[in-house]
């Protein structure tokens, strides 16, 4: 009569130690898994917003990246497109997201090393961090030298249009009148600082699918270490 329930309880014990072995935490995974499946998901993340941004229409066509005219430049030239008189402004925007676009391909190899170079530590520090730490932790270690490479692809780009002088002019103006933020007067300098906002922005909305959806992973390893958050 003892028998089945016996055996019932030892079926029990025995599921509840295989779930127990499958509901991996993070510290059950070895330093070299966890620090590997963090660069496999952060590499993973670089060269997807790369490729999109670096897209024809990677910046204009995606709202939450476009570049816009900066602060009131941006309210002029809202105004002048009401009055039929924005084709300039027009122009102006196009080559701003048009030299981002340009300038972004230029990004991937500096983040791809930037991940090599993560240290375990870096990777604990990431893993136990917030949703969009690794995001922070490839702007701390690679925006400056983004930035290096971005300038003159960026400036190449914009002084082929002739607004971008008038641009610099008048918000050179414009900012010693407080009517601009200083670091708005430079068009090289403002829509270099906007692609590298935009690329950053895209890296994390990245992280953060993979961090809901561990399957969206590249590689197993990445699946598996996220899998555990």
């Amino acid at each position: 009569m003892f028998r089945p329930t016996l055996r019932f309880a030892g079926l029990c014990a025995g599921l509840m130690i295989s779930a127990s072995a499958l509901a991996l935490s993070l510290s059950d995974l070895s330093q070299n898994d966890a620090t590997g499946g963090l660069k496999d998901a952060l590499t993973q993340g670089a060269q997807i917003a790369v490729k999109q941004l670096g897209a024809p229409g990677g910046f204009s066509n995606n709202p939450d990246v476009k570049i816009e005219l900066p602060g009131k430049l941006g309210k002029v030239a809202k105004k002048m497109k009401q009055f039929g008189m924005g084709d300039q402004a027009d122009q102006l925007e196009t080559s701003m997201n048009k030299a981002a676009e340009s300038a972004v391909t230029q990004a991937q190899p500096i983040l791809v090393d930037a991940v090599k170079k993560m240290s375990v530590a870096d990777a604990k520090g990431i893993l136990s961090g917030g949703k969009d730490s690794a995001t922070q932790y490839l702007d701390k270690s690679s925006r400056e030298q983004i930035r290096i490479k971005f300038l003159p692809i960026v400036k190449q780009a914009t002084d082929q249009v002739g607004l971008a002088k008038q641009y610099n002019a008048f918000a050179g103006q414009a900012a010693t009148l407080g009517v601009l933020d200083a670091k708005n007067a430079n068009i090289e300098n403002y829509v270099t600082e906007q692609a590298l906002n935009g690329l950053f922005e895209m890296i994390g909305k990245q992280e953060e699918t993979i961090r809901q959806n561990p399957a969206a992973a590249a590689t197993s390893l990445a699946k598996k270490v996220f899998g555990t958050l």
